[in-house]
């Protein structure tokens, strides 16, 4: 199994809560993950709530949820079961007296909205969260990978059976067969009640205007539905965490300030395949090329620092940074993100930086090798970007 990031976290959590939500989309490797702790601790129990089987063992969930004393209980796919988290608070709590104080339960799920509402209701105090995204640079290659193999996780995506796939035909048959999943049977299972039709052309659109402002209006107008319709569609593929909503970065600098939020298809093997587009030559002949490439570094850095407040900036007067990473320590760092291989920044960029009052700024770029440009600006490539960004988070962390 490929190291995730999330992989020291979980242990960590399951050592100091009583339970762990682990949350990602369908077949990013939840399972894989929970599975490899359940062989690491020998006595865990695993059940899958979508299995009959598994659903009969729980028709009287707090007997048997009490007879598991002492052992970690994986449930997988627990959004099924929302009745659950309230039988969860209690038999947490029971064998909290019985000295049992942590690493009791491992919830596993892909809806956050339904999940985490849940959890944050009924197990406050007694639960931590994690999510789990897709392969990231990070996890599958090596800290010197040539150009060539950064641009296959590209054109791909990061989910595994993409990934792996055995030529590009097969990865982008996996994710159109990923695609008419969601579309025909995942989200219909959560309750929302949407024309499949109508759901893949908005996902569509969203893949065409990636790293667009998101003017739900316009959809809207497109679609022949309301904006309020749009926005809740928006929100269940947002739950689902299969679009990003990238908020703007918000503070008293006195500047007018664009307020709406940046919205991108989170997975760029995805992007893709909704386009039609299997190669990178097809990629890089296509209008999409720029803004799935920032798309892609952008979730390559949320995910290697989780724990920073991730934002763009740009103002009226042209003003703009593609991503603002707010750490806890107080420490602002600004990103450019370019994919030509010999970059430049604009003047919208150090304005951006002095306005939100950068301590380092990056440029983010095909490169070999890292180097230093005029006023503080260091140009490196995503791999080497994402390690940095883990190691100063670890550093504090």
């Amino acid at each position: 199994m490929n190291p995730r990031y999330v992989q020291k976290k979980l242990l960590t959590f399951l050592a100091q809560f009583p339970a762990v939500v682990l949350i990602g989309p369908r077949q990013a490797g939840k399972t894989t993950l929970a599975l490899a702790e359940m062989a690491r601790r020998g006595d865990a129990i695993y059940l899958d709530l979508e299995l009959p089987s598994a659903q009969r063992q729980m028709d009287d969930p707090e007997s048997f949820l009490l007879a598991q004393r002492n052992r970690l209980v994986i449930l997988d796919k627990v959004q099924r079961l929302p009745e659950l988290f309230a039988v969860l608070r209690g038999v947490i709590d029971i064998r909290r007296r019985d000295g049992e104080a942590s690493g009791q339960f491992l919830l596993l799920g892909s809806a956050t909205g339904v999940l985490l509402q849940q959890a944050s209701e009924s197990l406050a105090g007694r639960v931590a969260q994690l999510e789990l995204t897709p392969f990231q640079a990070c996890e599958v290659l090596p800290a010197d990978a040539p150009g060539p193999a950064l641009n296959s996780l590209w054109v791909r995506g990061g989910f595994p059976l993409s990934w792996l796939a055995h030529d590009e035909t097969s990865s982008l048959r996996w994710r159109e067969a990923f695609i008419a999943t969601y579309l025909e049977r995942d989200i219909p299972a959560l309750g929302p009640k949407i024309p499949t039709t109508t759901l893949r052309r908005l996902w569509t659109m969203l893949a065409h205007l990636q790293g667009s402002l998101l003017n739900q209006s316009q959809l809207a107008a497109s679609l022949a539905v309301s904006g309020q319709t749009v926005s809740r569609y928006i929100d269940v593929l947002c739950d689902l965490m299969l679009i990003r909503r990238l908020p703007a970065w918000h503070g008293n600098v006195g500047k007018r300030l664009v307020r709406a939020p940046k919205v991108y298809v989170r997975d760029s093997g995805i992007t893709h395949a909704l386009l039609g587009l299997e190669s990178l030559e097809s990629i890089l002949s296509h209008p999409v090329a720029g803004p799935s490439w920032e798309g892609f570094v952008i979730e390559q850095l949320i995910a290697a620092a989780f724990q920073a407040e991730a934002s763009f900036y740009r103002t009226s007067h042209g003003a703009e940074a593609d991503l603002v990473m707010s750490f806890r320590n107080g420490e602002t760092w600004v990103i450019e993100i370019k994919r030509s291989s010999a970059p430049a920044v604009s003047k919208g960029f150090h304005l951006a930086a002095a306005d939100v009052g950068a301590t380092r700024k990056l440029l983010v770029a095909p490169v070999d090798a890292t180097y230093p440009v005029r006023d503080g600006i260091e140009v490196m490539n995503p791999l080497t970007a994402a390690t940095q960004l883990t190691s100063f988070c670890d550093a504090f962390s």
